[in-house]
């Protein structure tokens, strides 16, 4: 039988207030939902500007528990609505830590799992160890009405081998909330590079495990509280690629953005009896993957 997953995207340019970005978004998801979404894929830490441009204690108040009066919302959101919400929050698990945390809803309301980021940036502008512990969940699918749902957050889209535990462990289709943007003073030839390289990468976990992918990024231009930068100028590009790495849509740079995607979810199974590329796996080789580097 076909099986039709329809999944939204909302990529969109946020301010200072959180509540108006919330209640932004809330309204996207609405619009989403009345065009017959299943699966709605937000950016990553959705409710508030990128803070990790700067290294300040005082925005550790921005963080949220999990469960809690956030979660709620969200959670009350998807339920009213029936569909499946995967959102990404800034998790306050006890005095002192934190976590970039992706937390999925089901259709009933309920938390139907977490993620927690594992691969944490530290860069010029995106200071997130200052903020973020790495996560302790490992990679694991989150299940739900709609299928296995390998969720993963932004840093953690360059690294095939989180997108391939996730394949292993039956993940259905990899999704990425992200914030990436441009450094102002590279060029414009450097700028695309960049932006070509974070989609190649992802299209090519797409192939490499024979699974479709969703990532959705933010847009707009944020400026560096501190002013030691010209800020990020967020490269939007959210996209949805088939188990080939085929676009089955692809959204501007500079432009918020909601839309539905449909993926056929029963190909995978076939790309991979094209390919079988976990059947063909030399794992009796491979131990040396768990090494920093090999000298």
């Amino acid at each position: 039988m076909d099986r039709k997953l329809r999944v939204g995207i909302i990529q969109q340019a946020n301010g200072a207030d959180v509540v108006a970005n919330r209640n932004k978004l809330i309204e996207k998801v609405h619009m989403l939902a009345k065009r017959g979404v299943d699966l709605i894929v937000n950016q990553e830490l959705h409710d508030s500007l990128y803070f990790c441009q700067t290294e300040n204690v005082d925005l550790c108040d921005l963080a949220t528990e999990i469960p809690g009066y956030v979660t709620d919302i969200y959670g009350k959101l998807a339920g009213e609505l029936g569909i499946v919400i995967v959102t990404s929050l800034f998790e306050r698990r006890a005095p002192g830590l934190y976590h970039n945390t992706a937390v999925v809803f089901e259709r009933d309301g309920s938390i139907a799992g977490k993620y927690r980021k594992m691969h944490i940036p530290d860069d010029p502008a995106y200071y997130e160890k200052f903020y973020f512990t790495p996560g302790d969940i490992g990679f694991e699918p989150i299940d739900t009405s709609v299928g296995k749902l390998g969720v993963l957050v932004c840093w953690d889209q360059w690294y095939p081998e989180a997108a391939r535990l996730m394949a292993l462990k039956g993940a259905e289709i990899l999704i990425y909330p992200t914030a990436i943007g441009w450094e102002s003073s590279d060029t414009d030839e450097e700028k695309e590079r960049q932006r070509q390289a974070w989609i190649t990468v992802q299209r090519g976990h797409a192939i490499a495990n024979g699974l479709p992918v969703v990532a959705v990024n933010r847009t707009g231009h944020e400026p560096d509280p501190s002013k030691q930068t010209n800020g990020i100028q967020f490269w939007g590009s959210s996209f949805v690629a088939g188990p080939q790495g085929e676009f089955l849509f692809s959204a501007p740079c500079n432009e918020d953005v909601t839309s539905v995607v449909e993926i056929d979810m029963k190909r995978s199974e076939q790309v991979r009896r094209w390919w079988p590329f976990l059947r063909d796996r030399r794992i009796d080789y491979y131990g040396g993957l768990t090494r920093r580097f090999i000298d």
